[in-house]
């Protein structure tokens, strides 16, 4: 029988509230909590944060490497370096943090991807392009275990080209990594033929006065750059005082013109070491048209075996990616997805005998994604990370025979955030990992996998992140047991920033949502609620306050709809639409998570396929309903809607189809359908989401032509095709290199409201893409939206303005 156990994790270090103890609600004697009154986060703020990332435990167990991206405003910059904390307490740092014991390692250009040798003696970065070499680099560096240092280094120079994502084989000899190739050049017999093509390649079209380019296929250009004629492919080099030796693993002769490993936006690494070093796993889609397909398979490769050519392990028509080989050598894991097109079905987590030649899934009942996994330590498991109502949380599976061991890893209040880029210990006694919640940017946190005997908890039910208690489903994982892990804060990297500024005030302690206290600045935890969406279904949504929040008072505002559609709000950090920086000007933010959003089942995400302006669109509306109804000091006449990518396009059908908004904000949105669908990459996006109900054939404009166009979905969800309806003050958003919804969308809408006198502006930014990355040019867009809420909700410089 399947069975659950629940493990709680007791957070230590964080100042949050302990087991038993009361919360302690400010008070108008206690309103600041002991620390002066603090102003209302900005713009600066958020720039001047430390964004940290990659987390990578050292083979000796005592130190932590990872990577940290510092934003300049003034140089309108972001650089990378590494930087190092320790594992263990010392007696400068007895509870890991007290003072700040993190420390930067690295100080040149800009370095990322750091990694450890498997014997702890070097360490592997990427470092950033330099004035007198255009390139990026991987560099080997020595490593002290004992102090945490690096020393000299050696930089590979054998590539004519960018070079990144160095990892070391299991007996430290060689490495994999990838670089770009013209495809014609790399079936030459050496590497220094390949590499010398290459350059002179890149030479002659850099002398040429043509720019021109000839297309023969799809796929042409990709999110935000044009795809040219190189393709990625992965090297494996050696380790040794003999030199580097490259060789090109993915050869024109064995994937042709794939990319390979295939580009993911933010997915698993698409390529992995066997324990003996002798093959590798890689992620490639051989498919004739990729931008119409998401066959991504796993192949194997033996690298020592005369004449060896890959093996296709995967065998699903979806998407197969992020392939890991268990510490013992004997299973291969990756992810699955089942349908082929379709980029947001459930991704599965499967393992691969590698004796038998077998593949199972291991979660069959599980109606969830696994958005990330790692191997135990001993082979008999593996830990996830995966999304549940509004969190990301850390599970683990066991591989014992035919049983199903799913554990699921909470705090001691039923608190998760979003945990983030799972890394075992090498004894795998730990789990080291990111952590993030709406209040406050990401950390590093260790997760001890001893179990706290000084708590107990003889039954309880487990918390969701909306706050209702759980019981495992009937008929899937039908007992639970409880016990309590424990939790390390490691980092505090943002503590003096976070502490400059009150990002929220006032304070519900029963709310689900509390601070993990990393900067002890003044907290009140994002608030969920619950609703009947669309056909009764169960939908969930937030509310974040603003400083020095009143609830006498009435505030507008934002309403805030998320992109993918398949993706979420919920307990996490965002440096792009930060609800807290939404919310310090002196709104209340709303957000709901309407049909399509992850972390509610299959069902709940799919009930937005081929209805983009249907169910989640009533979802929104009720939603925001709700949300007038429950939390009075809202001012339901002063409400703005602001949407980007698939909320952008929500923003246009809700311009077009009510006017109970005060002003809309509509970013990098879809305005006309059957022309984005010609001007998009990413085929198979649109041919799945507007696919008629019940066919199987791909959705094309053309193929629904002649139908009236209530059964058109690129009629019946063209926001275009009402635009007559508009009367809604509405900023235009886009970006001249956003290849997934082209500028000329917003082009469109924005001369369709200058004709028909709505009240309208366009920002146009000339150098970004589906996201504006550049420092200066998110000020500006900041500045911008925050000046259109205002002017039509009469707040702030506008307060009284008529």
């Amino acid at each position: 029988m399947s069975w659950i156990r629940v493990f709680f994790v007791m957070m230590v270090g964080l100042g949050s509230v302990a087991m038993g103890q009361a919360a302690v609600e400010p008070t108008s004697q206690n309103r600041d909590m002991g620390h002066p009154a603090k102003r209302a986060m900005t713009f600066q703020d958020l720039m001047a944060m430390k964004r940290v990332s990659d987390p990578q435990v050292s083979p000796g167990g005592k130190w932590v490497l990872f990577s940290v991206t510092d934003v300049s405003l003034a140089g309108n910059t972001k650089v990378n370096h590494l930087w190092v904390v320790p594992l263990q307490p010392t007696s400068e740092n007895p509870d890991m943090g007290h003072p700040v014991v993190e420390r930067q390692i690295t100080f040149s250009t800009g370095e990322s991807f750091g990694r450890f040798s498997p014997d702890g003696q070097f360490v592997s970065y990427t470092g950033a392009p330099m004035k007198d070499d255009p390139y990026s680099r991987i560099t080997i560096a020595t490593w002290d275990e004992k102090t945490g240092t690096i020393g000299m280094g050696r930089t590979l120079q054998a590539v004519s080209g960018d070079a990144d994502g160095a990892v070391w084989s299991p007996d430290n000899k060689r490495f994999l990594f990838t670089t770009q190739v013209y495809p014609e050049c790399s079936d030459k017999a050496k590497w220094s033929e390949e590499d010398a093509c290459d350059k002179a390649k890149d030479e002659a079209a850099d002398k040429s006065p043509v720019k021109a380019q000839l297309f023969t296929g799809l796929l042409y250009r990709h999110w935000n750059a044009f795809t040219g004629q190189k393709r990625t492919h992965v090297i494996v080099a050696d380790f040794s005082l003999a030199g580097p030796n490259p060789r090109d693993l993915t050869p024109k002769s064995v994937v042709g013109d794939a990319e390979t490993p295939t580009f993911s936006l933010g997915g698993p690494l698409g390529y992995a070491w066997a324990p003996d070093g002798k093959e590798i796993a890689y992620v490639t889609n051989l498919d004739t048209v990729p931008a119409a397909s998401t066959n991504n398979d796993v192949f194997t490769l033996r690298l020592d075996e005369a004449g060896a050519r890959p093996v296709k392990v995967s065998t699903s028509l979806g998407s197969d990616d992020g392939p890991a080989y268990s510490p013992d050598g004997r299973w291969l894991a990756f992810r699955s997805q089942a349908r082929a097109g379709y980029e947001s079905d459930r991704f599965r987590l499967m393992v691969f005998d590698r004796q038998a030649k077998t593949i199972r899934e291991l979660m069959p009942k599980f109606d969830r994604w696994v958005d990330e996994f790692v191997w135990a330590g001993d082979s008999q498991a593996l830990y996830f990370a995966s999304g549940v109502s509004g969190s990301e949380q850390v599970f683990s599976i066991g591989l014992s025979g035919n049983e199903l061991n799913l554990r699921t890893f909470v705090d001691s209040r039923g608190e998760w955030g979003e945990f983030a880029e799972l890394n075992i210990s090498h004894d795998g006694t730990f789990l080291v990992s990111s952590r993030s919640t709406v209040a406050n940017p990401t950390e590093l946190f260790l997760t001890s996998f001893v179990v706290d005997r000084d708590l107990n908890i003889d039954t309880v039910d487990a918390v969701g992140a909306d706050g209702q208690a759980h019981k495992p489903e009937a008929g899937t994982y039908e007992s639970a047991e409880y016990g309590i892990y424990k939790t390390t804060q490691l980092t505090r990297i943002n503590r003096d920033a976070l502490g400059a500024f009150k990002i929220y005030g006032g304070g519900d302690a029963s709310s689900p949502f509390r601070v993990y206290d990393v900067g002890k600045h003044e907290g009140q935890p994002m608030e969920s609620f619950t609703f009947l969406g669309d056909e009764g279904t169960k939908v969930q949504g937030f509310v974040v306050k603003p400083p020095n929040f009143d609830p006498k008072k009435k505030y507008p505002v934002k309403f805030l709809i998320h992109g993918g559609p398949q993706g979420a709000w919920g307990d996490a950090w965002s440096y792009r639409w930060n609800p807290e920086l939404m919310a310090a000007s002196g709104y209340v933010v709303v957000m709901v998570n309407p049909r399509g959003s992850t972390g509610y089942g299959q069902a709940f995400i799919d009930g937005v396929n081929g209805d983009w302006g249907g169910k989640a669109y009533v979802d929104l509306m009720k939603g925001l309903d709700a949300a007038e109804m429950q939390f009075p000091f809202i001012d339901k006449d002063r409400e703005c809607a602001l949407g980007a990518s698939y909320g952008g396009f929500m923003a246009n059908w809700m311009l077009t189809h009510t006017n109970r908004f005060k002003c809309i904000v509509t970013h990098d949105g879809m305005y006309n359908p059957a022309a984005a669908y010609g001007d998009t990459e990413e085929m198979w996006f649109n041919e799945w989401e507007f696919r008629r109900a019940g066919e199987k054939e791909p959705g094309q404009p053309w193929r629904y032509a002649s139908l009236p166009a209530d059964q058109d979905p690129f009629r019946k969800w063209s926001p275009m095709l009402s635009i007559q309806n508009a009367k809604t003050p509405t900023l235009v958003i886009h970006s001249q290199k956003d290849y997934r919804l082209d500028v000329s969308e917003g082009f469109q809408l924005f001369t369709a409201l200058q004709r028909l006198g709505v009240p309208s502006e366009m920002l146009y930014f000339p150098d970004e893409g589906h996201w504006v990355t550049k420092p200066q040019n998110a000020e500006l867009w900041n500045k911008t939206v925050s000046d259109w809420c205002d002017k039509w909700t009469h707040t702030n410089a506008y307060a009284g303005v008529k």
